[in-house]
């Protein structure tokens, strides 16, 4: 990572280098036009402006990673400093992807990758650091947990699991209503942090593009109430609950686990491809929009990403304040599956789906 010397830290990389023509306004208008999502459309706007001013300049990091043996608690340090995080003195909330254990695959963020992140936390002033997750795929969290090595992982660095499956709930009141949910039930120690940092796993998603940041915090809702792999969410429209559920869970940071992430038939049955990158984000919409730039998507087709960056999160390439390395250099194109291929920037827009969200092919 360039030192604070160095004359590209901080730069703003121009459009022609990465984040070119992906999250305007004007592209979601087309998206709304021939594509039909009609939660892209809907007027007036299905937000609160109080609980929700507009997004201001975003900083985000990329942080190049070759492998899962490199001095990760030093890179997620470095990459936290980067964007400015915050956490002295703060209680705060890992939230990993552990949606489901298959061995041999890169479904989840990794075990080591945590268990820095818990260690960069403390050395960052953090009053406390918990890892939290609520399984999708799995009922049984603790076989998950220990099967994945979290659990070993996170014993190592003398760090609490919490089961969000199981946790105390608290009802909130939606502040957005894109989708035909109207409040949450969410884990106490979601609700109770100081600062919930999303740690997702890099990967392409059958039905929703990418699955990120925003898409990560699914895992904060319990199965005991929404079903197993979170039915409700799925039935309610899952670009619209990725937003709300987003909305809802307001992660302040974002730690994007592409070190080695997934292509095609993702976010269970895809193949790992080894992207080696990190990156990190004081905004989980402007990390996203990166990570998916990264993937070789543009953000701006995403239609969860569109709509998120226009009141959750910074989407405006140029209010994403780059630091660390141009992305642009560690760019990675994932494999889609055929009926994601209009994902890619310049691509044909599919025909119209029809009223609702409805994906593709």
């Amino acid at each position: 990572m360039p030192s604070s010397s160095s004359p590209d830290r901080g730069r703003r990389i121009s459009r022609r280098d990465f984040l070119v023509r992906s999250a305007n306004a004007g592209l979601a208008a087309t998206l709304a036009g021939l594509v039909g999502y009609r939660f892209l459309r809907r007027e007036p706007e299905p937000w609160d402006h109080a609980t929700f001013p507009p997004p201001g300049e975003a900083r985000v990091a990329v942080v190049p990673a070759s492998s899962y043996e490199a001095d990760l608690e030093g890179l997620v340090l470095e990459g936290l400093r980067a964007v400015g995080a915050r956490l002295r003195g703060r209680r705060v909330l890992l939230k990993p992807n552990l949606v489901e254990f298959v061995r041999g695959t890169t479904i989840n963020t990794d075990p080591r990758l945590v268990a820095a992140a818990v260690l960069a936390a403390r050395r960052l002033g953090a009053a406390e650091v918990v890892v939290a997750e609520g399984p999708g795929h799995r009922r049984d969290t603790e076989l998950v947990v220990t099967e994945s090595g979290l659990l070993g992982a996170l014993r190592e660095v003398e760090a609490p699991f919490v089961d969000l499956n199981a946790a105390e709930l608290v009802r909130r009141p939606l502040r957005s209503r894109f989708s035909s949910l109207r409040a949450l039930w969410l884990p106490r120690p979601v609700v109770e942090a100081d600062v919930v940092v999303s740690m997702p796993k890099m990967k392409t998603h059958h039905w929703a593009g990418v699955t990120l940041s925003l898409k990560n915090c699914f895992g904060c809702v319990p199965g005991r109430v929404y079903g197993w792999p979170k039915n409700v969410l799925h039935w309610a429209g899952i670009s619209e609950a990725i937003v709300d559920v987003a909305a809802a869970v307001r992660p302040r940071l974002a730690i994007v686990d592409g070190i080695v992430g997934m292509e095609g038939n993702g976010p269970i049955q895809g193949t790992p491809v080894r992207a080696g990158v990190l990156v990190f984000g004081d905004d989980p919409v402007a990390a996203d929009v990166t990570a998916a730039r990264l993937m070789g998507v543009d953000p701006g087709r995403v239609p969860y990403l569109a709509q998120a960056g226009r009141f959750l999160g910074q989407a405006d390439p140029e209010q994403i304040l780059q630091e660390g390395e141009e992305p642009g250099r560690l760019a990675r194109r994932f494999e889609l599956l055929p009926r994601s291929s209009w994902l890619r920037e310049g691509a044909p827009l599919p025909e119209p789906a029809g009223p609702g969200f409805e994906p593709p092919g």
